[in-house]
């Protein structure tokens, strides 16, 4: 087992900062994910929820320290928090790779290590900083291309390795929609992962 792996979590006690819903992370109206903007068609609607549950990922991270963000969830899983940031920028580069035909190799996976994501998320505060620092490099390339391209029928204009049969073409909602669905299911492991390491409990 690393040495970065804590099993020891029998002195934690759940708790929350809201007091309206006790199962919330905040009160509804001290969340950030909340705002008056109405989202203006399928393609604004697609990107309010990426806003918002990237937004997630970093409020579950919030207060933590490199010891606590590196903390695997339970053996034999590699997960952590820091894990989940590195993962998820390879997703956002994998996006405008596909999406955009950019040249994005990936960052921390390679060939003799696929998991590098998870494997390299070591509890050091110089990899947390980089982590956060490549994470939010990468989404505002994101962004950058999703302001620019709103037919959410574009096609890929790159190779996808788990795209459709041979000849066939991906379109952006098609990407857009895994990649939020990415966030998701990933929002819902950043969800047990804080509550293991400090208590904190949220929806």
């Amino acid at each position: 087992m690393a040495s970065h792996e804590h099993t020891d979590d029998s002195s934690t006690t759940r708790w929350t900062q809201a007091t309206v819903y006790p199962d919330m992370w905040v009160d509804p109206d001290d969340d950030p994910r909340e705002t008056d903007a109405e989202p203006v068609g399928e393609h604004g609607l697609l990107l309010e929820y990426l806003r918002t549950y990237r937004l997630t990922l970093e409020m579950k991270c919030a207060g933590l320290d490199a010891e606590q963000m590196a903390r695997r969830s339970v053996p034999p899983s590699t997960m952590s928090l820091l894990g989940l940031v590195r993962h998820l920028t390879e997703e956002e580069r994998h996006f405008r790779r596909v999406m955009a035909g950019e040249d994005a190799p990936k960052l921390y996976r390679t060939d003799g290590d696929r998991d590098g994501d998870f494997n390299g998320a070591l509890p050091d505060q110089a990899v947390v900083h980089d982590a956060w620092r490549q994470w939010r490099t990468e989404t505002e390339r994101t962004d950058r291309y999703l302001a620019g391209v709103t037919d959410l029928t574009t096609p890929n204009a790159g190779h996808c390795d788990l795209g459709p049969e041979p000849g066939g073409r991906l379109r952006l909602r098609d990407v857009l929609l895994a990649q939020i669905a990415e966030y998701a299911r990933h929002c819902g492991h950043a969800d047990l992962l804080r509550e293991r390491i400090d208590g904190r409990v949220g929806q």
